[in-house]
């Protein structure tokens, strides 16, 4: 009878556990849907405010992560800004790379095809930079009449936008738990540090950074009647600044140690390579840009490991090494985030020291594309005064991860 009964709570259990495992699988696919659904919905009402239904379909970028929320990304800058640009018959003063840096020359402005390619222009298989190049080409015909308003109006419209969202669809993403959040930002990663190139058209404008954050549990109340719209816009977190062109010596300095500590010589885990560029903003602290690499292929299929010091490795070996080495990495950046972070003098207590990381290829291997490590200066500082030890100032990094691979 003892084993029947066994038998039964066993076959209880376990009918349980399947059933719970279908209902999160279930509710995995939901939440991609429901990202995807909300991806177009912030397309659309980008262009119905910015008056260009029919202009080129923007690139609205979603992402979850458990424990935090949903992050929606729009590029930076230049898409919005040209969204308020009417093409017309004045020509535009097109940036050319040159030896010299930049150059300027003159083209007539005709209306894009449905391709994106102008009339006359011809397809080609590499023209990713020049039709970044053209598309922010209006920018400097714009700066005889002001581009620094050309960018607060289309600031202006994108916190329009983001609120409109999280209050009239944040719902949509169902699958959210009531402590998650929904963030739309116009904070694109730059892992090359081609902020010049962006702005070099007009040496007036500046980047700016803006988020508008919003909890699932507020977005829920404002639904149920229990907060009125205006009540719900007032607990949404705003972000809004730019970037700053105020040399600071230390954050310089930090630019130079990452880039020594994480050289293929010194690093144990990934290595980068070429400079660690960053970003000041106002009022938010400084954003620092690094890709990390594993691995040089030598030969077809073939690859050495310089931090680990081994040679003539399978693909397979190659990736199960890489997937070995990210909780390293990750860990290894927290303390150096804290150890070296503390060095820092121009930051104000409550702006945050981040640092984004875009991580060695490996498909396959689980391990996130990116990620986002950010700790508060405060905790800096009383690190190094000695107001808290290490181990209480690593529990206040915060770590986020951006897609897996």
């Amino acid at each position: 009878m003892k084993r029947v009964m066994k038998t039964a709570i066993s076959i209880v259990v376990f009918a349980g556990s399947f059933m719970a495992w279908g209902q999160a699988k279930m509710n995995e696919q939901r939440m991609e849907q429901d990202i995807e659904v909300a991806e177009n919905i912030l397309s659309t009402l980008i262009r119905q405010h910015f008056g260009k239904r029919n202009f080129f379909p923007m690139e609205v970028h979603g992402n979850y992560l458990a424990g935090y929320g949903v992050t929606f990304r729009l590029p930076n800058g230049g898409p919005l800004n040209a969204m308020l640009f009417e093409w017309g018959d004045e020509p535009s003063i097109i940036m050319n790379n040159s030896s010299d840096g930049y150059s300027y020359s003159y083209k007539k402005n005709t209306a894009p095809k449905a391709g994106g390619v102008r009339e006359g222009e011809e397809e080609c298989e590499d023209c990713e930079k020049d039709k970044a190049r053209r598309t922010l080409m209006p920018l400097k015909a714009l700066a005889r009449v002001g581009s620094d308003s050309l960018s607060a109006s289309a600031d202006k419209k994108f916190l329009e936008v983001a609120k409109n969202f999280l209050a009239d669809y944040g719902d949509v993403l169902s699958q959210l738990k009531p402590e998650e959040r929904i963030i739309i930002t116009n904070r694109a990663e730059d892992f090359d540090g081609d902020f010049n190139f962006k702005w070099a058209m007009d040496s007036k404008s500046r980047r700016s950074l803006i988020s508008a954050e919003a909890k699932r549990d507020d977005i829920v109340q404002m639904k149920q009647g229990k907060l009125n719209r205006d009540q719900f816009v007032s607990r949404l977190k705003i972000v809004n600044t730019e970037s700053s062109e105020t040399l600071d010596p230390d954050l310089e300095v930090l630019s130079s140690m990452f880039g020594r500590l994480y050289r293929s010589d010194l690093s144990k885990t990934y290595y980068s390579e070429g400079n660690i560029y960053y970003e000041r903003m106002k009022d938010f602290g400084v954003i620092y840009y690094m890709k990390v690499y594993s691995s040089n292929e030598e030969d077809k299929d073939r690859f050495s490991m310089p931090t680990l010091d081994l040679d003539h490795l399978s693909k397979p070996d190659r990736d199960k090494k890489v997937k070995e080495l990210y909780p390293k990495f990750e860990s290894d950046l927290n303390d150096n985030l804290v150890e070296y972070g503390r060095t820092l003098r121009s930051l104000k207590d409550d702006e945050q020291l981040v640092m984004n990381v875009k991580l060695t290829r490996c498909e396959g291997c689980g391990i996130p594309a990116s990620i986002e490590v950010s700790v508060k200066n405060s905790a800096l500082k009383d690190y190094s005064s000695g107001k808290a030890n290490k181990e209480a100032t690593l529990a206040k990094v915060n770590v986020k991860k951006v897609g897996s691979q």
